[in-house]
């Protein structure tokens, strides 16, 4: 009982810090957005700090051995395969259930712009889904990924390959706002 206790409360910590290293992410862009740098270097370092907590309890939640999964991501990947197969899994949990669910409400609730949030994310997964695929097709043969350019989209998060499109078709933001990786 104590340790499912545990458990729980590492998969709870995991969660807070991993939504505090973006809440942070996200302060330090409206930080430099404001004009104030050395404030956004402080949600900078904060947001690293976070992101060390999380994966400090990540790690332990791993060193069970517990391969359960948590909104269709699995903890206890051991390598670059298994966590592209706990990508696909997360994905393909948002594409088919999650964000059909949330929408469903969204929309029964009146509640257009949490729909359109849910709906733009569930597009935004699919393309996800579908780099991951490609990507542990070649990592299981033995290679890198043959990635050109990504690019994404700063509003809704749609993604592509190579080069961006003149405007994004899930929420119509131009591409030259598309940020490359």
């Amino acid at each position: 009982m104590v340790k499912d206790m545990t458990e729980a409360n590492l998969r709870s910590a995991y969660a807070g810090e991993s939504q505090a290293h973006m809440r942070y992410l996200i302060y330090m862009d409206m930080a430099k957005k404001e004009g104030f740098p050395n404030v956004a270097r402080l949600f900078h370092a904060a947001a690293y700090a976070e992101q060390v907590h999380a994966s400090t309890h990540f790690k332990h939640i791993k060193s069970k051995g517990d391969f359960q999964t948590v909104g269709g991501a699995i903890f206890g990947t051991e390598n670059t395969s298994e966590a592209l197969q706990a990508g696909i899994d997360g994905e393909t949990f948002e594409i088919q259930e999650m964000y059909p669910a949330y929408r469903a409400v969204a929309q029964a609730q009146g509640e257009k712009g949490a729909d359109t949030s849910f709906r733009w994310a569930l597009e935004a997964e699919k393309n996800h889904l579908g780099l991951y695929e490609k990507a542990k097709k070649a990592v299981d043969a033995g290679k890198d990924a043959d990635f050109g350019d990504l690019q994404v989209c700063p509003v809704c998060g749609h993604t592509v390959e190579d080069h961006a499109p003149d405007k994004c078709p899930v929420c119509q933001t131009p591409g030259s706002k598309f940020k490359t990786f």
